[in-house]
């Protein structure tokens, strides 16, 4: 006589809605192929009653599931179906290799363009890289992606995403709020990415302990930033010395990566960026890295690419005619 058991499973640290899909697709999905077994789903676990050995195979599969999703953050139909019937892990998954990072609701975050998948493969072999180009080319996001991936895969302890707050001068005190609230919105585009990768229960544990923390370049003095993944965005708007100081609080088992637009500069003398001379001091350094992004790169609205042509072609002729000065204290 088949001996029947009765067993929870819990599937901590996974959003029950991810695994079990919208509408509990992927749930009735994994019934589906294991007719034998009554399964309920309980918020946080599975109650499973069934034959022993058709509860043990079902448990190892579903372990098999959730490391995958872990791993990846993301499940599909395919991947349910491999699981519970072949048995699938992160080890055996099938890889895409322009794959960077599954992001919420099956996107999948991919490096798109010969600069981006350029960025992939120099972070194997550098801990810190340089990323210039247009808007629109996927700097930030591809970067971020990385540091998700990273985070998932266990290779650092946390993210840490700045930029410095100059379109308000770094002076804050106009605006409504506690300081954060001031910050949010040059830092919104940042949060914008994350939420596009990490589900948002999970996001918003991730920014209370630390794991995922959002600053301007400012809060970055005097620390030293170990096992953790480091993007300083905007960057040409940091005058050296503000680049200087972010870059020596790299730490152990750190990863940096560095993006800006140098045409996109709000400093009140263009002359003033670090982004460019920093590059140019550090060139050649073993361990450093940079791509250049360029308008083939960009993967926004199609009507981008000619936007930026239009005002990258007008600021060379207004430069030819009008060299850079120093501005008056009035225009400053």
């Amino acid at each position: 006589m088949t001996e029947t058991v009765g067993k929870e499973i819990g599937i901590e640290g996974v959003d029950p809605r991810e695994l079990y899909g919208a509408q509990n697709v992927y749930l009735d999905q994994i019934k589906e192929l294991h007719p034998q077994l009554k399964i309920i789903a309980r918020g946080s676990s599975l109650k499973v009653l069934g034959p022993k050995g058709e509860t043990e195979r079902f448990e190892r599969r579903l372990e098999g599931l959730v490391a995958y999703y872990l791993k990846y953050g993301h499940i599909s139909a395919e991947v349910v179906g491999q699981a519970f019937a072949g048995g699938i892990s992160p080890e055996n998954a099938p890889a895409d290799k322009d794959v960077i990072v599954y992001g919420n609701n099956g996107n999948i975050i991919r490096a798109r363009t010969v600069n981006q998948q350029r960025l992939v493969k120099l972070y194997d072999r550098n801990d810190l890289l340089f990323a210039v180009g247009p808007a629109g080319s996927g700097k930030t996001y591809t970067a971020i992606a990385l540091a998700v991936r990273a985070l998932r895969e266990r290779q650092v302890r946390r993210i840490i995403l700045t930029r410095p707050a100059v379109e308000a001068g770094e002076k804050l005190g106009f605006l409504p709020g506690d300081m954060k609230e001031k910050l949010d919105p040059y830092l919104q585009p940042l949060y914008d990415a994350l939420n596009d990768m990490i589900p948002p229960a999970k996001l918003v544990k991730f920014m209370e302990d630390g794991t995922v923390q959002i600053a301007p370049l400012a809060y970055m003095r005097g620390r030293t930033l170990d096992n953790a993944f480091v993007i300083l965005d905007e960057a040409q708007n940091t005058t050296l010395s503000q680049i200087k100081m972010f870059l020596t609080r790299m730490g152990r088992n750190a990863k940096f990566i560095v993006t800006g637009d140098v045409t996109q500069v709000d400093l009140p003398r263009k002359s003033d960026s670090g982004l460019v001379r920093a590059m140019e001091l550090l060139g050649g350094i073993e361990g450093i890295g940079a791509v250049e992004f360029d308008r083939r790169d960009i993967v926004r609205h199609p009507l981008v690419k000619h936007i930026v042509d239009a005002f990258d072609g007008r600021e060379a002729t207004v430069g030819a005619a009008a060299p850079d000065r120093p501005a008056s204290d009035e225009e400053a």
